[in-house]
């Protein structure tokens, strides 16, 4: 099996684990003298068979990840916490570009004047070349993904 389909299970049953909860959610209470549509016993043996599945890949998706080198002699963990990191620095731009690209509107001279203390156009850039760099790196690792065997024997 390769790492993107364990990675693709993973997901489902994550997708599994919302559904289920959902499904506990209504269930766990009803009206005096009325039957839950669904049996919450049974929906709690599924929700943790379906939660020690998520363990078992996960195990073996970071197991792999940590033993696969990518580049440069750079685990693909390591690779893929540098991904999240752009990821957030990108985010945190992002909002700040927003905020200091909120236009405030004053309706007289006595109102507190706001001025943006960065360069815009500078971190609009840094923003742009960040992305670019989280794509570029991010179709990388995906297309390691789809080479990489999943190795199966999980640490207990």
């Amino acid at each position: 099996m390769k790492l993107a389909e364990a990675l693709v299970l993973r997901a489902d049953c994550q997708r599994r684990i919302a559904q289920l909860k959902q499904r506990l959610d209504r269930v766990v209470k009803v009206q005096e003298g009325e039957q839950p549509v669904e049996n919450p016993t049974e929906l709690f043996v599924e929700l943790d068979r379906t939660m020690e599945e998520l363990a078992s890949w996960i195990k073996k998706i970071n197991k792999t990840n940590s033993h696969t080198v990518f580049a440069d002699g750079k685990s693909l963990a390591d690779v893929l916490v540098e991904r999240d990191s752009m990821m957030q620095k990108r985010k945190i731009l992002d909002e700040l570009l927003e905020t200091a690209s909120i236009r405030q509107e004053r309706y007289s001279r006595s109102e507190v004047k706001f001025l943006t203390v960065i360069e815009v156009p500078t971190l609009q850039k840094q923003m742009d070349e960040l992305a670019k760099n989280y794509r570029e790196l991010d179709f990388r690792i995906q297309e390691k993904n789809w080479t990489i065997d999943l190795i199966e024997d999980a640490p207990k």
